[in-house]
C-alpha cells in the first residue's frame, strides 16, 4: 500500500515537470507546448484516478 501511495504522489511531479517544461518551450515550440499541457492534464487526471481507485479498493477489503 505504501508503494501505491508513492506513485500517486509520482504523478503530481511528473505533472509539474511537464508543466515546467512546457512553460520553457511556449515561445520557442508551441506545438511542443501543447503536448506537454496535454500531458501535465493527463498526469492531473491520472492522480485523482488511481487515488480514488485505491480508496475504493481499500473501502472493499476493509467490508
Amino acid at each position: 500500500m505504501k508503494i501505491q501511495k508513492i506513485f500517486h504522489y509520482a504523478y503530481i511531479v511528473f505533472a509539474i515537470l511537464f508543466l515546467y517544461d512546457a512553460i520553457s518551450k511556449w515561445s520557442t515550440d508551441r506545438n511542443g507546448a501543447y503536448m506537454m499541457l496535454f500531458f501535465t492534464a493527463l498526469a492531473t487526471f491520472m492522480f485523482f484516478f488511481r487515488k480514488r481507485f485505491s480508496k475504493r479498493q481499500e473501502e472493499r477489503n476493509n467490508k
